[in-house]
């Protein structure tokens, strides 16, 4: 039996226990979501108010600073969330945009070469925009099976790789498992079929440490309302590593990715650096929203975050091996915490059922069809009694509700 007393010690203990007053935290249950969606940062408030300050003073002069928004802040991500260079990251878009921008420059980098690979544990999204991509340029996608818990097996991809490859787009981490890849080996593997690579980081920035430098990665794209903070529908961001980004020419060619955009020209000339990945106009105040979150991350350590995380998911996964296991829950996301992001997916039959459940009780985790619970602990505001009171509670409706586990096995 595992003590509360446990979690207890754990937080007296942890060195990123004191950032949790950073963050508005008003609701009295216990918020297991974070890697959906992540808690405002108190300074967001002000910072997007002196935006709207600017807005009602300056009006349209108020964009000589707002113009190096997207780049100021992508150069904040990528010096303080990712491992990347100042000039490498630009926030901008949707994630799928993003993603969409990012693989047809990447395809149009490899001519002649009509596969595209991935595996079936990507994010659905990122699926449909290669999908899109294949239609539209007659290509071919190869959706490799991934292990539902471990991920995708290097061995696999390699074995899929070919001549023919022109990109391997992958999950840092699967959103349904947690299951963290290892990018160098996977970049080497896409590299060495002469291919480029694209990762989408969505669930694994400002959770883990993202090697892109390191890794010799090509292209990434990720969110900033998961474990940045950045707010609901806040703009995504792109990574383009330094020595391919005069080479890649992305498709959708807007005023803001020229390289004069002022000239008002007839012709689209790129912009020399990453800010070529840019569209159209900037959604300033959102993206300013995204700052005050990763400012957090840069006082924290990125590397202090992930350890923090893989403590609460060892934690977590130690209480439903001793509380859920007897009612029918199963681990579905890696055991080793180091090939593991920052949550855990539980299966059981009822799992729709459990969610709801909890949710009455103000413990709000995830559901993913068709069985699976997801507990997204976020490091940063998260605390180890929070995790040891969620499963607690779940222990508890299992046994004040056997109907429940009842019913799915019946069904």
């Amino acid at each position: 039996m595992i003590a509360r007393s446990l979690a207890e010690e754990l937080d007296r203990a942890d060195p990123l226990a004191r950032f949790r007053d950073r963050f508005a935290i008003d609701d009295a249950g216990l918020y297991m979501d974070g890697n959906s969606l992540g808690r405002p940062p108190l300074a967001v408030e002000g910072s997007v108010a002196a935006a709207l300050a600017a807005w009602r003073t300056d009006l349209i002069l108020a964009w000589r600073d707002w113009i190096r928004v997207p780049r100021r802040i992508g150069d904040a991500i990528a010096t303080s969330v990712l491992e990347a260079r100042v000039g490498e990251v630009v926030v901008g878009d949707s994630t799928s945009v993003n993603l969409y921008k990012a693989a047809a420059a990447a395809i149009a980098a490899r001519p002649g070469r009509t596969t595209l690979i991935s595996g079936d544990d990507n994010f659905p999204t990122d699926l449909y925009v290669l999908q899109s991509l294949v239609a539209q340029h007659s290509l071919r996608l190869k959706v490799l099976p991934a292990d539902p818990v471990h991920g995708l097996a290097p061995s696999m991809l390699a074995e899929a790789t070919g001549p023919d490859t022109a990109l391997v787009c992958l999950s840092h981490v699967a959103y349904r498992s947690g299951a963290l890849l290892d990018m160098a080996e996977a970049t080497r593997i896409a590299h060495a079929a002469g291919a480029l690579i694209l990762w989408d980081v969505s669930h694994s920035a400002g959770s883990v440490v993202v090697p892109l430098q390191s890794s010799g990665a090509d292209l990434a794209v990720g969110c900033s309302y998961k474990y940045l903070n950045g707010g609901p529908g806040a703009p995504s961001f792109v990574y383009v590593r330094e020595a391919l980004q005069q080479s890649l020419r992305q498709p959708i060619w807007g005023w803001f990715g020229h390289r004069e955009q002022f000239r008002m020209a007839a012709e689209f000339e790129p912009a020399d650096g990453i800010e070529r990945f840019l569209v159209g106009v900037p959604a300033i105040l959102s993206t300013i929203g995204i700052e005050a979150g990763v400012a957090v991350i840069a006082e924290a350590g990125v590397a202090g975050v992930q350890a923090k995380g893989r403590a609460m998911t060892d934690l977590l996964i130690a209480l439903a091996d001793d509380w859920l296991a007897p009612h029918g829950f199963v681990l579905a996301s890696p055991r080793d915490g180091a090939r593991r992001g920052a949550h855990v997916s539980l299966r059981h039959p009822g799992a729709k059922e459990f969610v709801k459940a909890l949710i009455a009780h103000r413990i709000t985790p995830d559901f993913r069809p068709p069985d699976m619970i997801r507990f997204g602990p976020a490091p940063l505001y998260t605390r180890f009694v929070d995790v040891w009171d969620a499963l607690d509670r779940l222990r508890r409706v299992c046994e004040e509700r056997p109907e429940l586990a009842d019913a799915a096995a019946a069904s």
